[in-house]
């Protein structure tokens, strides 16, 4: 490699970098770290839910899932900033958090039943949590991070923020990003003989780099990414032929694997899908080289060839829950699209 191309590869390794997240490079790396938990959180969060609260779920207008409950909650106040190199949050933080967290456990609603609080340095407003099932002697994580951010059009401010701390206000909307993701290999403790949580999560990586490129110029240059395309690929194929679920696609490429996005978030809901993520990984793994390749050449349509060569040895009675998914859009009080998901 001469020094012009080493230079050049740097710049755009540069420039890649510059513009994503921690959270997004662990999408790339497929390293997920637990930088840090809180027990009492987890005491909070551990509460069995018996009679759960019915709710109902969705997707807005720019494609983000929320659940819609009975009766408003009161979202507290939170910090805006946090310097990314410190590992553990604000004391305040975390009492705002546990506060609320309280209310969720005593309104009776069961998504964040049996899982372990991980705070990402990164998300400051978007909380984690995490769970770790096993199926078929391999492991799985169940990510589900809570976005907390304040929605003007959506939101009903009770105390205004500040640029130092976001407004405390009211909303009936929790909204929910949650994915089950294959690990590579059984998470390892934090420290050696000691500490009851994992340090870390190593993902299974069977899509290679998704990166191909850039377009435009300047200040206007962005990446070329094919996630969507694979993910339309992998949800496309599953779902009986001419079936539309857009915005929700249930197999997505994240952490360059292939993952599931659960529409129901119960506790025996999410270990419901495991059986299906490994069912859609038999199918895609041997093909994936050969999908990137043609997905490189092509956007996605439902007539490349590789599809309907894959999606013709499907066996689609393992794929059957997926064929109760009705999606409808509706207008909502403020006349904006969006959609709920029913699940029969």
């Amino acid at each position: 490699m001469s020094v012009a191309e080493f230079r050049r590869d740097l710049n755009i390794a540069y420039r890649v970098c510059k513009r994503y997240s921690t959270s997004t490079m662990e999408q790339i790396t497929g390293e997920i770290t637990v930088a840090y938990t809180d027990d009492r959180i987890n005491e909070i969060i551990a509460t069995s839910i018996s009679d759960p609260v019915d709710y109902t779920r969705h997707f807005d207008q720019n494609e983000d899932f929320f659940i819609r409950i009975p009766d408003a909650l009161t979202v507290p106040s939170i910090p805006i900033h946090h310097d990314v190199r410190r590992d553990e949050p604000e004391a305040t933080y975390i009492e705002a958090l546990e506060d609320f967290l309280r209310v969720v456990v005593s309104r009776r609603i069961p998504v964040f039943s049996g899982l372990t609080y991980m705070f990402d340095p990164a998300e400051i407003q978007r909380p984690a949590f995490y769970a770790v099932y096993e199926h078929h002697g391999m492991s799985f994580l169940f990510l589900l991070y809570l976005d907390l951010s304040y929605r003007p059009l959506i939101h009903e401010v009770v105390e205004q923020g500040s640029n130092d701390v976001s407004p405390r206000y009211k909303t009936n909307r929790l909204y929910l990003e949650a994915d089950i993701v294959p690990l590579a290999q059984p998470p390892a403790p934090a420290h050696p003989g000691g500490g009851s949580h994992p340090g870390g999560f190593s993902v299974e990586q069977v899509v290679s780099q998704t990166w191909i490129g850039e377009t435009g110029r300047g200040y206007f240059i962005q990446g070329i990414w094919l996630d969507r395309d694979l993910t339309k690929f992998f949800s496309k194929l599953f779902l009986p032929e001419g079936k539309r679920t857009y915005p929700y696609y249930p197999f997505t490429c994240k952490y360059r694997s292939i993952c599931f996005s659960p529409i129901d978030l119960g506790p025996q809901e999410r270990a419901d899908g495991l059986p299906l993520l490994s069912a859609a990984r038999e199918v895609l793994e041997p093909h994936i080289s050969e999908i990137q390749d043609a997905l490189k050449e092509q956007a996605f349509n439902e007539e490349l060839s590789v599809f309907r060569r894959v999606k013709d040895q499907i066996d689609h009675s393992r794929f059957e829950p997926l064929a109760n998914v009705k999606v409808t859009a509706y207008l909502n009080n403020a006349d904006m699209k969006e959609f709920i998901v029913e699940t029969g």
